[in-house]
Order: structure tokens, then C-alpha cells, then sequence
């Protein structure tokens, strides 16, 4: 397949640049996956709902499978170090700005991205102590270059005083996608997470979590749904395009995950019981696939409990293994996102489905709207 096989226009006006008032105030659109009578799609069957409406299509039996990572506050703007003959260091040099992507060894070793990258080498320091670029007395964080990492990036040590989450709260900024074309704000800092964050590691949100509030999760863990937590922190993957032409030549990032014991027999049960799997999001349907395997004893796919790394790349032609539906964003043109949605639908009808958003002006993308592919 090709890249281009996977392209669409979109108005720049449709690029939500700021969440919904609400959370589940977002527009849902719903699309049914109906078949022939022989197995072959039907034509596209599209409802236009809110958000809100969604527990009109979760039913009692239901497994929602979500993941709890928690966005860090990875953007951090300060001074490279200028020493003078002392050997003494202090942040009047130039301006620059880091986007943390993993940690990349032991203790406070990080993985980064760095803006201007030709200004940084091995054994230059950076020093941040607030979130703009003109920087107060009294550094918080001093980062020391190691290394030159993949890709432009560099491996950096950070030197601190107390607990260096808490640094980062203070001085960092949310990690906003590059389409969102505004500075991050303190509102980001709340509604770039999912009410049900937990475990800190993502450089950016699991968005189509985004939409729930608690009493959402509620009513539907009331109706009879069961919800299954899992962990995948979002890489810098995700703001990385497709590169070659022929799409099987792509390489994922790997990203970290786990899957708790509570949450693998849960979801596995529901394998075994023949009740549908639905996933939050594309990172919850990485994860739990990455993690299947056919227990000959149960006689279908289950989920394995554990830790991992995945690099798993789903586009049309995968056999699924666990995933029955899914809940979801609208996606990039030519993006490994939008593969996957194609190979659980019908890449044709996943673009017929797109037309459609785009004609009822739909808001694309983070902060977007959501659809639910039932």
C-alpha cells in the first residue's frame, strides 16, 4: 500500500486549536459497520451524535479498555550555560528549548529533543528556572548534554533539588502537538489529561480519553460496562509522518507499556465469554494487542499481564486479535493513525467517512471531536 492511499484534504479551519467547553460537549460521530449478506461491507452508516450520547452504544457486558498515562509537562524553555575563564556557569547564553521524549537510562538520563539543535553538544549545560525564556535568578533544573541521541536528539542528565516531577510542574509546559498553533497554557495542564490519569510518562495525551468525565464513567460502569485500565506512554511517534512511500517500509517508535494483572483477566474474560472489547483510543488498541496471545486452553485470543515494549504497526490486512471497536479522534492525512483505523473498517470507507466530517465541519485532530467505530 501507499502513502498516498491514505491522504485526505482538510480545510486548516477544521484543526481545533482549543478543546470543547465542555468535555462531552465534543460532536461523536458513529459509524456502523454493517455487512452483506455475503460478509462484504455494507455501504457507510453514519449517525451524528454528541459525546454525551455515547453511553446509547456501550452495553451491559461491554469491556472499555483505556489508558491511564498522564501527560508530563515535557516542554521546557532556558539558556545554555556560558562558562567564563572560572569555569563558573551562568544562563545569559542562547535561548533554547527542550521537549523531553524518554527516559534514556538510569536515575534523571533523558532522551530529548532540542530547539536549536546546532547549538548544543556533548558536555554543554542548559539551565532552566521558569517557563518563558527570560529567566529569573535561581535555576531549578541544570541539564547536562552527554551524548547526541537518534534522529537530532540528545541524551542529557538533569541536576536538581527535591523530586524532579515537581520541578518540572513548576517550570514545564504542556507538550502541545505542533497543529495547535498557540503557546500551552494553565488550562492545557488540566484538559490535555484524561480525568482518569495515573501514571506519569506520556509526551503526549491519549486524546480520545479526553471526552470522558468522571460521571460519564460512572453511569457507564452503572449500565454494566467494564472499564480496564492500561498504561502505554505516548512516544514522540506520534508527531512523526510516514516517511516512504510504501507504507510497509515504516518503522514505530517504541513505546513502553503495561498491563496489569486486573485489567488482563478482565478483558481476557471478556474474550472468553464472547462480549465486546472496545478501545479508548489508538494507544489502548496498541497495547492490548501487543500484548495478546492464543491460549489453545480458552480457545480465542487473550491478554498476557506485564510490562513491555511495543513498536506494533497496524494497517489494513492485520488480524485482529482482541479489539472488536474502537473510540477515537479524527487523524492526520497519511498518518499510522489513520492506518489503523482503516484496517479495523475499510480503508475506502474510512476516507468516505472523513468526506463526511469534513462537509459537517467536524473538529479535527487533539482537541477535536470524537467518532466511534461500533
Amino acid at each position: 500500500m501507499r502513502i498516498d492511499d491514505f491522504d485526505y484534504e482538510l480545510p486548516k479551519r477544521l484543526i481545533a486549536q482549543k478543546p470543547a467547553e465542555k468535555r462531552d460537549s465534543s460532536r461523536l460521530l458513529v459509524v456502523h459497520r454493517d455487512r452483506n449478506e455475503d460478509g462484504s461491507w455494507a455501504d457507510v452508516r453514519i449517525e451524528h451524535r454528541h459525546f454525551f450520547d455515547i453511553l446509547e452504544y456501550l452495553h451491559e457486558g461491554d469491556c472499555l479498555v483505556l489508558n491511564d498515562s498522564k501527560v508530563i509537562p515535557a516542554r521546557l524553555f532556558g539558556r545554555k550555560a556560558v562558562k567564563d575563564a572560572g569555569a563558573r556557569s551562568d544562563n545569559k547564553g542562547a535561548h533554547v528549548e527542550f521537549l523531553l521524549i524518554k527516559r534514556a537510562g538510569e536515575g534523571d538520563t533523558w532522551e530529548v529533543m532540542v530547539r536549536p539543535g546546532r547549538r548544543l553538544k556533548p558536555g554543554d549545560d542548559v539551565i532552566f528556572s521558569g517557563p518563558g525564556s527570560d529567566l529569573p535568578e535561581g535555576p531549578l533544573l541544570k541539564a547536562h548534554i552527554l551524548d547526541f541521541g537518534a534522529d537530532g536528539t540528545r541524551i542529557v542528565q538533569f541536576e536538581y533539588e527535591g523530586i524532579f516531577m515537581e520541578r518540572l510542574e513548576e517550570i514545564g509546559s504542556m507538550p502541545l502537538p505542533p497543529y495547535i498553533e498557540r503557546p500551552s497554557g494553565d488550562d492545557d495542564k488540566d484538559r490535555y489529561q484524561t480525568v482518569y490519569c495515573r501514571e506519569e510518562g506520556s509526551v503526549a495525551a491519549p486524546t480520545a480519553g479526553l471526552h470522558f468525565t468522571e460521571e460519564l464513567l460512572a453511569a457507564a460502569k452503572a449500565k454494566g460496562v467494564e472499564l480496564a485500565y492500561v498504561t502505554l506512554h505516548v512516544g514522540i511517534g506520534t508527531f512523526r509522518p510516514v516517511k516512504v512511500e510504501n507504507i510497509e517500509e515504516h518503522h514505530m517508535h517504541f513505546e513502553e507499556y503495561t498491563v496489569p494483572e486486573h485489567a488482563a483477566e478482565t478483558i481476557s474474560r471478556a474474550k472468553r465469554e464472547g462480549r465486546r472489547v472496545i478501545s479508548v483510543g489508538t494507544t489502548s488498541t496498541r497495547t492490548v494487542e501487543s500484548a495478546a496471545f492464543y491460549d489453545d486452553d480458552a480457545g480465542c485470543w487473550q491478554v498476557r499481564a506485564g510490562s513491555g515494549s511495543t513498536g506494533i504497526f497496524i494497517y489494513p490486512g492485520y488480524e485482529w486479535k482482541i479489539i472488536d471497536s474502537l473510540i477515537t479522534n479524527f487523524h492526520l492525512p497519511k498518518s499510522t493513525l489513520l492506518m489503523l483505523i482503516s484496517a479495523l473498517y475499510d480503508r475506502e470507507k474510512i476516507l468516505e467517512v472523513y468526506e463526511e466530517a469534513v462537509r459537517e465541519e467536524y473538529r479535527f485532530f487533539s482537541y477535536g471531536d470524537a467518532m466511534f467505530i461500533e
